[in-house]
């Protein structure tokens, strides 16, 4: 286009003037609506439902490996706003742009949850989790109490009482979407028990022995032996399917009384307190104990 010795169209040359040296903000927006136009040729969309984690392939050239859905996400944003100028709305709408937040903000949360799951072997993510700059865990958070009322509303008409309000409940349509992702995204107990349950099950299934020692298996920042362990000397304060969970998907056993400390009672408690200040008087004359001190009880002779 800077060869002016050869013969150039007056148009064509004055919008690349324009474009690239008096507004470069517009040549960004053409390659963007280029890039968004392209999205729906390849994919056959009839409307512009960008998913938020798309990236347009590097072979398509110059709007190659752009980050369209988050493009479209703030546009859609600038949009309620009120600040996306009028002649970019109609540009946007002509593509058939889907302007509801609510509708898009779900679509952008599944794709992602898709993309978390596929990473790491379950939708359990904590609070605080993000994925391709999506806060996923706090997405995540509100969807299972979505879901959790409308669960609560489901039983309460079963049991032929009245429901207080529908608002804020998820529709049988997106939790299957979330179930058809992880079928236990959901769990009617702690959500951390599940994330830790899944990760066990995942070692084993890849061919990991079931961890049992704290430290010798540590997933996504869990020590799965830590809590294996935990779950057999906590056993009775599991829920029955919780329990049934343990025994027969990861054949996880409570302790045998043999292998749990010895519980002290009061007696025990001031006999050994006892021997031990009778060891510390025995060996320095007195009982003035400094207050952080700890008597390692001689056990042979406190036997005898």
């Amino acid at each position: 286009m800077l060869r002016f010795s050869e013969d150039r169209d007056p148009a064509v040359l004055a919008q690349f003037v324009r474009l690239r040296v008096i507004d470069p903000e517009g040549a960004y927006w053409r390659r963007e609506i280029e890039a968004a136009g392209r999205w729906l040729r390849e994919t056959g969309n009839a409307v512009l439902r960008v998913p938020y984690t798309v990236v347009t392939p590097e072979d398509w050239g110059g709007v190659g490996g752009y980050p369209l859905g988050q493009w479209i996400a703030e546009q859609r944003r600038a949009y309620a706003a009120g600040t996306l100028e009028a002649g970019r709305v109609a540009e946007l709408e002509q593509l058939g742009m889907v302007w509801s937040e609510q509708e898009a903000a779900w679509a952008d949360g599944v794709a992602v949850a898709r993309e978390y799951a596929a990473a790491h072997g379950h939708f359990l993510p904590p609070t605080t989790a993000t994925w391709a700059g999506h806060p996923i865990g706090v997405w995540a958070k509100n969807a299972r109490a979505a879901a959790r009322r409308a669960r609560e509303n489901e039983e309460l008409r079963e049991a032929g009482q009245a429901v207080r309000s529908s608002a804020g409940t998820m529709t049988e349509a997106r939790r299957d979407e979330l179930d058809a992702i992880d079928p236990g995204w959901c769990p009617g107990w702690d959500t951390g028990w599940q994330r830790c349950y899944r990760l066990v099950q995942n070692h084993v299934q890849a061919g990991g022995t079931l961890p049992e020692t704290a430290g010798d298996v540590v997933v996504q920042g869990e020590d799965l032996g830590r809590w294996v362990t935990a779950q057999r000397f906590g056993w009775e304060q599991l829920l029955p399917v919780q329990q049934w969970i343990l025994e027969n998907r990861l054949k996880v056993a409570p302790a045998e009384e043999d292998e749990r400390p010895v519980k002290q009672t009061q007696d025990t408690k001031w006999a050994a307190n006892l021997a031990a200040a009778r060891q510390f008087h025995a060996r320095e004359g007195h009982l003035r104990v400094p207050r952080k001190h700890v008597e390692e009880l001689d056990t042979v002779r406190s036997s005898c």
